[in-house]
């Protein structure tokens, strides 16, 4: 088939739907590319990029499938051949107009923006790609508004103190957000209806903000829901006082196929510092902050700066480029399972289903719901089962004799022991009553280091082991050659873990 790349129609869109690197993959799959002229230029990609992977340069709309980054306008639907297919981002969930208007047409149509989110559509999931784009370009913008340092620091001519930034809302856009404005030594604070973000949040180096509401849940869907009044009251006392204190706000919130939620009131932007900055990342969906508007820098009374920009992702369009024809590749790829050239649409797959916004000319939107559950759903009828087991509280009887059973197994030790051997005795129980206090309250974040200092350990052990072999009976040497084996294998252990963690960070 032919597959035509579409120079796109709308206004200040630099995207383009497939990159030279894409298209080379594309006609691997036996598929033929012809793309529009300069549909890659705003993005850096010349036509003659595209001629050497392969492509040429021709009417992408007289293809058999053609791929956009937005919805074509009615005047390019009107010039699609019948019977020709068309990917791109429709926005059904949010645009009835657009689906209806489809549905008249003699076309297949599928949108990207629908892929469910579940384990093996990740690859297609162009939203996460295009949202940590958008909340990394996000804090780029606001630094710039905001003309000062994020990072503190001490200098011969005084004092600078770090930026504070408040992320409202850690999905996709809202981790890219808090990583970089960490990265920049800003202090990072946010908040989320689902708890389960909580480690996330602080993995990235933010302090998570709880809402002490009984209606947070952890998600069955990896979305947030729509909160009740109790909650959404409790939420607007913490914006209103996290606001005052903050430099920098970043909004994502969002709600599939449902206006953004309005979370921040003109009140609370009104008691902000002047010069304090908010980027509404939702402002296309009609904002989180009262004043946003959309494609547009605001600077209300008070001089706070209120970025309402809608095409956070394509400032970065090379990039952004690349990870949209990426999610794009792997769509074709699923279509095009024999990769000689033919698409063929299983609608029984869940992921091809869920796309699918008309087949053929007849519309299939909505597609059934998949289960893309966060978190195990309860069984009807049945006992559930618990995923791991739960540690029961020691009681006090059983404490009782656990004490007693020591202290008699020690009483024992020290009174047959030959009275050399009581000085080791003893060292020997402190150090497992101090080393499982000290260890057992060491934080995960430091379990690497850790293992490096118990590797030191271990090689004292390995040498005090080697020092008594062959010097004293039979039982000492045993049990020395048994230290020197247990030693050994903690200290080559650790190494290799060790090793393989720290691998994790390299970036060659």
């Amino acid at each position: 088939m032919i597959v035509g790349v579409l120079k796109e129609a709308r206004d200040g869109e630099r995207r383009v739907a497939a990159t030279p690197a894409t298209v080379e993959k594309i006609r691997a799959l036996g598929h033929e590319v012809v793309v529009d002229p300069d549909a890659g230029a705003a993005a850096g990609f010349p036509d003659a990029a595209y001629e050497t992977a392969g492509a040429r340069t021709g009417e992408a709309v007289t293809a058999d499938v053609v791929l956009g980054v937005n919805a074509p306008p009615p005047d390019h639907l009107d010039r699609l051949r019948p019977g020709a297919t068309v990917i791109a981002l429709f926005a059904p969930a949010s645009d009835p107009a657009t689906v209806e208007d489809l549905g008249r047409r003699p076309l297949t149509v599928l949108s990207l923006d629908a892929v469910p989110r579940i384990s093996r559509a990740q690859s297609m999931d162009v939203l996460s790609s295009m949202a940590n784009i958008a909340g990394y370009r996000a804090v780029v913008e606001a630094a710039h508004e905001f003309g000062r340092f994020f990072t503190g620091q001490v200098t011969a001519a005084g004092k600078v103190p770090p930026a504070r930034v408040l992320v409202v809302g850690a999905g996709v856009a809202g981790l890219a957000a808090i990583g970089t404005a960490g990265s920049l030594g800003a202090i990072v604070r946010a908040t989320d209806p689902r708890p389960e973000v909580a480690d996330q949040v602080r993995s990235l180096g933010g302090e998570y903000l709880a809402i002490e509401s009984p209606e947070t849940e952890v998600s069955a869907t990896g979305y947030a829901k729509e909160m009740g009044d109790d909650y959404k009251a409790r939420e607007a006392a913490l914006y209103a006082r996290q606001c005052r204190e903050a430099d920098i706000v970043i909004t994502t919130a969002l709600i599939p196929g449902r206006p953004a939620p309005r979370l921040i009131t003109a009140e609370t932007v009104a008691a902000m510092k002047p010069g304090s900055v908010i980027v509404d990342m939702a402002a296309a969906n009609g904002g989180n902050v009262e004043g946003t508007v959309p494609g547009e820098r605001t600077v209300t009374a008070n001089g706070v700066t209120i970025l309402g920009y809608t095409d956070l992702a394509g400032r970065l369009p090379a990039q952004a480029s690349q990870l949209y024809g990426t999610n794009l590749l792997n769509l074709l790829k699923l279509l095009t399972p024999g990769k000689d050239g033919r698409l063929v649409l299983d609608m029984d797959d869940p992921v091809q289903r869920s796309v699918t916004v008309v087949h053929d000319g007849e519309p299939s939107w909505p597609p059934p719901p998949v289960q893309v559950s966060a978190a195990p759903a309860p069984t009807t009828g049945a006992t559930p089962v618990p995923v791991s087991p739960v540690r029961t509280p020691m009681t006090a009887r059983r404490r009782f004799t656990g004490v007693a059973l020591t202290a008699l197994a020690l009483f024992l030790v020290v009174g047959f022991a030959p009275p050399a051997l009581l000085p080791h005795v003893t060292v020997f129980v402190l150090a497992i009553v101090i080393g499982y206090y000290v260890i057992g309250h060491v934080h995960h974040a430091l379990h690497t280091p850790l293992m490096s200092v118990t590797n030191a350990i271990s090689g004292i052990i390995v040498v005090g082991a080697l020092l008594q072999i062959g010097h004293g009976s039979t039982l000492v040497t045993a049990l020395a050659a048994v230290a020197i084996l247990l030693a050994s294998i903690n200290v080559f252990g650790g190494f290799a873990v060790t090793r393989r963690m720290l691998g994790m960070f390299n970036r060659s």
